[in-house]
C-alpha cells in the first residue's frame, strides 16, 4: 500500500513539473513526454534495486550514462536539462525509498517547487541569449559595444566575440543582455461616424 502511495506522488510530481510548469512556457511535448519517461523508468528501476541484491550503484551508473547519451543526441537548451535532472532526482527519490515518509515527500515538493520558482517569467523573463553576425569587423571593443547595443535597444550588454573575420569584413559575437519589457498600448477607439438625423417631409 505505501508502494502505491509512492507510485502516486511521483507521478503527480513528474505531471505538475512536466505539463504544469515546463510546456507551458517552453511548449516542446516531445520533451514533455521524455521527461516523464525517464522519471517512471528511472522509479521501476529504483524500486526493483531497492527489493534485490544487486547494487545500486551500477543502477545508477546506468542511468548516467543513458541520460549522457539522450542529452548528447539533440542540442537542447540548459533550462532544460534541468528539468531532465529534476525528473532523474523525482525518480530516484520515489523509487529508493520505497515507502512514504516526510522527508521524500518534502524532497520532491522542493525540487518541482525549485524549478517551477527559478524558471518563472517574473523572475528571469527578460534575460536574453543571442548569437549575432554583424556586416562589419569591430577590432574596437568600445564601438563593438555601441554597435550591438544601438541594434538590440539595451545598454551594457555582455559580448563575447566568436569570430572575427577581417577578409570578409563580419564579426559574429554571443550576446547575453536584459530586454526592456514594454507595456502593450491600448488599442485605439473606433473613430466614430455623425450620424444623419432623419428628416421629416410633410406633404400638403
Amino acid at each position: 500500500m505505501n508502494q502505491l502511495i509512492v507510485i502516486a506522488l511521483d507521478l503527480i510530481a513528474i505531471g505538475v513539473l512536466a505539463f504544469a510548469v515546463y510546456y507551458p512556457r517552453h511548449r516542446r511535448r516531445d520533451l514533455a513526454v521524455a521527461f516523464v519517461g525517464i522519471n517512471v523508468g528511472v522509479l521501476a528501476v529504483a524500486m526493483v534495486l531497492g527489493s534485490s541484491t544487486i547494487g545500486a550503484g551500477l543502477g545508477l551508473g546506468l542511468f548516467g550514462v543513458l541520460s549522457i547519451i539522450r542529452l548528447r543526441s539533440r542540442e537542447i537548451e540548459q533550462s532544460e536539462i534541468a528539468y531532465y535532472f529534476a525528473s532523474l532526482a523525482i525518480g530516484l527519490i520515489a523509487g529508493i525509498s520505497g515507502s512514504i515518509s516526510w522527508l521524500a515527500a518534502s524532497l520532491i515538493v522542493l525540487v518541482v517547487a525549485v524549478i517551477a520558482i527559478v524558471d518563472s517569467p517574473a523572475i528571469l523573463g527578460g534575460s536574453r541569449a543571442r548569437t549575432i553576425t554583424l556586416d562589419r569587423a569591430y577590432t574596437d571593443e568600445d564601438e563593438l559595444q555601441q554597435a550591438v547595443d544601438s541594434l538590440l535597444g539595451c545598454r551594457g550588454a555582455t559580448i563575447s566575440v566568436r569570430s572575427l573575420d577581417l577578409v570578409s569584413d563580419t564579426t559574429s559575437v554571443d550576446v547575453r543582455y536584459r530586454a526592456v519589457l514594454k507595456t502593450p498600448r491600448p488599442a485605439a477607439a473606433a473613430p466614430v461616424t455623425p450620424t444623419q438625423t432623419p428628416t421629416l417631409q410633410v406633404q400638403r
